[in-house]
């Protein structure tokens, strides 16, 4: 399997399968298979989600239960519905941010070709084409799309999130009361927090860290907001990586005294405390 900063080997049973093998390993609860979208037994398709129906009604019970479990209150249905579209969010991301991150290749997924299975922490995903570098030898496959340097090929990162997570978006925004921008906020979150714990388990926080300062550094429709990446001093010097959220995932509602440690709402002081307690 190629290194992050190695030029990718000739392709072998896809473009972005090496991608998807190496995001299993270094985050085993979440695995990706390239197959066609799944229905029945807990699988949940994009297209579903979108249309704002029954499935939609079903996925956000199981977020409406995990809440009234762990914390013994009933959430607002704009706070579940907030938790529901990052739980999906938050994987779909990552099945374009990854192969991006460490191939150089950067898949459509269409909401039609995927499918989620939460419980399993399962998804499909029935590539439709790939854009690469012209040194990539994944080049030369007939689905591949060449585009001619870097920063085109961050467009097409934000383009391919862009067409899958729309759609999705139209599906939950009546639940979750938000306007667009608030809802793009919340997508470039999901972005930049996904790729960045992937980062950290890969041992290439800092390269995660930077890929994603150039990929959205905050002037990059429909997305709101940069990284926004900065560092705090912790108690021996050391420099602590952090960020300032685009968005509110609502937690608070629920513990108003436990923000998260990236929330606007959380000083400094309790972030070093934090960061330096794990």
């Amino acid at each position: 399997m190629p290194s992050a900063t190695a030029a990718p080997a000739a392709p072998a049973s896809s473009p972005v399968a090496a991608a998807y093998a190496r995001l299993a390993e270094a985050l085993p609860e979440l695995r990706v298979t390239e197959e066609p979208p799944r229905s029945g037994g807990g699988w949940v398709r994009a297209t579903e989600l979108a249309a704002g129906g029954p499935a939609l009604d079903a996925f956000l019970a199981w977020d409406n239960a995990q809440v009234l479990r762990d914390y013994g209150q009933q959430a607002r249905p704009d706070v579940v519905a907030t938790f529901g579209l990052h739980r999906y969010a938050w994987p779909a991301c990552l099945l374009i941010t990854v192969p991006w991150f460490l191939l150089r290749r950067v898949p459509r997924l269409p909401a039609g070709q995927v499918s989620f299975q939460r419980a399993l922490g399962r998804v499909t995903a029935r590539i439709r084409d790939v854009a690469c570098l012209p040194d990539d030898p994944a080049a030369a496959l007939p689905n591949s799309r060449v585009v001619p340097d870097e920063d085109a090929l961050r467009a097409e990162v934000r383009e391919a999130v862009a067409e899958h997570l729309a759609p999705v978006l139209e599906g939950f925004r009546p639940r979750m009361r938000r306007g667009p921008r608030a809802l793009w906020g919340m997508v470039t979150d999901e972005i930049v927090e996904g790729l960045w714990y992937v980062g950290q388990l890969l041992g290439e926080e800092r390269r995660a860290m930077s890929e994603l300062e150039r990929l959205l550094p905050g002037s990059t429709a429909p997305y709101v907001g940069a990284a926004a990446f900065r560092e705090l001093t912790g108690p021996n010097g050391e420099a602590l990586p952090t960020r300032d959220r685009a968005s509110c995932c609502l937690f608070y509602t629920l513990r108003p005294e436990d923000t998260c440690v990236t929330c606007p709402r959380t000083c400094d002081a309790d972030r070093i405390a934090r960061i330096t307690a794990n």
